[in-house]
């Protein structure tokens, strides 16, 4: 099976003057289409750091990211904007909804800026809503919405221009847990269904239940990777 997403000897040297730290030490991994992973580790594990060069917006200082074959930083940094906003979907934390637009809106945004809207795009934004259960609140703005609903527009608005890959920094920091899960539950659901490859970065090791691989990073390293079903459940009920 050929990666769409492939990190290879990938790492981040942060220069602080007298010393150097290596945030992440030569990373190596690939996600396939339809496989949805979890980067988990402790705080400075590096994981963040990994996940912002996956979306091409920290330059590693030695390695290669490659996704669908292309050398992400390889590209001039015009062309490298341009294959990000194709190619890349991504959720923060903290949504980045933009306040003045509804749900549609900010949806079609993703749309707007690789020149494809327009009736078909905005149809095709109303059924992504629909389908995460927000029939009902197209029109609604930000403010009008809770923590969850808000994090839904934010997934819908990662995945409706059909990127090859979608990464997600910590998307249910913010949520209660019964929510929590259902929003990693839905962005899973349509990853394997849209065939993307996905990366969601997590502290909450009960999230791991519905992905396909764990990847755990300590000290800017990969400690483990876990791709067995039932070893990937037992880590997700280990704080229980």
């Amino acid at each position: 099976m050929t990666a769409v997403l492939e990190a290879r000897s990938v790492s981040k040297i942060y220069d602080l003057g007298d010393a150097q730290v290596k945030a992440v030490d030569d990373v190596s991994f690939s996600v396939n289409a339809g496989e949805f992973v979890a980067l988990v580790g402790p705080s400075g594990s590096g994981k963040t750091s990994m996940l912002a060069m996956l979306a091409g917006l920290l330059t590693p200082t030695l390695g290669n990211i490659f996704i669908d074959g292309e050398d992400l930083f390889g590209m001039s940094d015009a062309r490298r904007t341009r294959f990000r906003a194709k190619a890349i979907g991504f959720t923060f934390q903290f949504n980045n909804l933009v306040p003045y637009l509804n749900a549609v809106e900010n949806v079609e945004l993703m749309l707007r800026m690789n020149g494809r809207n327009g009736k078909a795009g905005r149809e095709r934004s109303k059924d992504l809503l629909t389908r995460l259960g927000l029939g009902e609140r197209l029109h609604n703005h930000p403010s009008q919405l809770s923590g969850g609903q808000q994090q839904r527009v934010a997934i819908a608005r990662a995945l409706i221009h059909e990127p090859s890959v979608v990464l997600a920094d910590e998307p249910t920091a913010s949520l209660d847990t019964e929510r929590a899960f259902q929003v990693v539950e839905t962005f899973a659901s349509l990853v394997h269904e849209q065939q993307r490859a996905g990366i969601m970065v997590t502290h909450d090791l009960r999230m791991c239940r519905h992905v396909d691989k764990v990847i755990q990073m300590q000290d800017g390293v990969i400690r483990n990777i876990i791709t067995n079903r039932a070893e990937i459940d037992a880590l997700a009920e280990m704080i229980h």
